[in-house]
């Protein structure tokens, strides 16, 4: 379609600067003004802006904390607007001046030369269980923060427990401490209190997640990625939940460097210089694979576990599950021997363990377009 206006939008919590640049090269880019950031206010915009009945309107703002609630006022009022990624917005190197008013005609005037790059904007559905995974998320840091207070009160009285921490035996050592002073007791239950405390929200939300994983509209997806070695439940519904539909990207390592799990380059002329990874993109979706692919660090086998998560899926999905096994082994195995250093090696298997979710998405969209 082609725009007759385009619109940048600097949103903040209770203010949105408004410019609005004409079609065509030469084209005018004009404040509007700042408006308040409600319903009302940005119902009158639109009214105004396409008052003559023949204006064709693309509006922009970048991704935050705002979310997607102006995109979908919007789009429902019948306009076209994209919610732009902050990290892939290009800069002028030398301008050292940044206000409202020029983010918004920046905004303006890339969304016309369409040098803006869109993020995909969820359902209402995909949302919603994406803020429970993301819910679920902060109470595993609320408990590791509740642990560590309570490890380090007890270091700093020369007090340590000689097995594994938080297992049935610490819990029970723990229970039976006794400290010098009733007020360094009360502070040493009330640390145990906080600790049970976050560790039971914990538990409510991950099942939360489980029930609700395998009645939404993309629960087949879930459990077809479970299928992969280290994809628990919830890794499965972070990624499905995070990144939508997989299928969109067309190729393997267009997934990779959206998750931000590639090497950073900065090479020019003869000379070659690559460093740590770029981590760009989805920090949570990053966090969970990395984490399943500590899983490939034994060697490729089946356990009672994985078949039972396998049990009713495709033998398509069965056979990619299968051949990561083997070649992700491989390279844990080959990289320790290589004596890399630990973290290099998971990011290296995560990284992979990318272009196999990717395939086994294309499968299932695959299936879907048969059916």
């Amino acid at each position: 379609m082609d725009y007759t206006k385009f619109v940048g939008l600097d949103v903040h919590k209770r203010t949105i600067v408004v410019s609005v640049a004409d079609a065509g090269r030469g084209g005018e880019i004009r404040s509007y003004g700042t408006i308040p950031n409600t319903t009302k206010a940005i119902r009158s915009l639109l009214a105004k802006l396409s008052a003559s009945g023949r204006e064709r309107l693309l509006f922009a703002y970048e991704a935050g904390p705002c979310g997607y609630g102006i995109q979908r006022q919007i789009t429902a009022a019948g306009h076209a607007c994209d919610v732009i990624a902050p990290s892939l917005i290009p800069f002028k190197a030398g301008d050292r001046v940044k206000t409202d008013r020029r983010d918004a005609a920046m905004l303006a005037r890339l969304l016309r030369a369409g040098e803006l790059t869109p993020v995909q904007v969820p359902e209402g559905e995909r949302e919603a269980f994406r803020d429970l995974c993301r819910a679920r998320e902060d109470a595993k840091k609320a408990e590791l923060v509740a642990r560590q207070r309570l490890l380090s009160f007890l270091l700093r009285h020369s007090l340590s427990y000689d097995g594994g921490n938080w297992s049935k035996g610490h819990l029970g050592w723990l229970a039976e401490l006794k400290m010098g002073s009733p007020a360094q007791q009360i502070v040493l239950e009330e640390y145990i209190r906080a600790v049970r405390d976050a560790t039971e929200r914990v538990a409510r939300l991950t099942q939360q997640v489980v029930e609700f994983g395998q009645s939404i509209s993309f629960s087949g997806t879930i459990q077809a990625f479970q299928a992969l070695r280290g994809v628990s439940t919830i890794v499965g519904a972070t990624v499905a939940a995070e990144l939508g539909d997989l299928t969109r990207f067309d190729h393997p390592k267009k997934l990779m460097a959206f998750t931000g799990l590639v090497p950073s380059e900065a090479s020019s002329g003869e000379s070659t210089r690559r460093g740590g990874i770029t981590k760009t993109g989805n920090q949570h979706v990053r966090r969970v694979l990395v984490e399943a692919a500590w899983g490939y660090r034994f060697p490729a086998r089946v356990s009672k576990l994985m078949l039972k998560r396998q049990e009713n899926l495709p033998k398509e999905t069965r056979d990619i599950a299968w051949r990561a096994q083997l070649r992700l082994c491989k390279k844990y195995r080959k990289m320790a021997a290589q004596n890399k250093p630990h973290q290099i090696v998971v990011t290296a298997v995560a990284r992979e363990l990318v272009g196999y979710l990717w395939e086994i998405a294309q499968s299932q969209g695959a299936a879907k377009k048969a059916a």
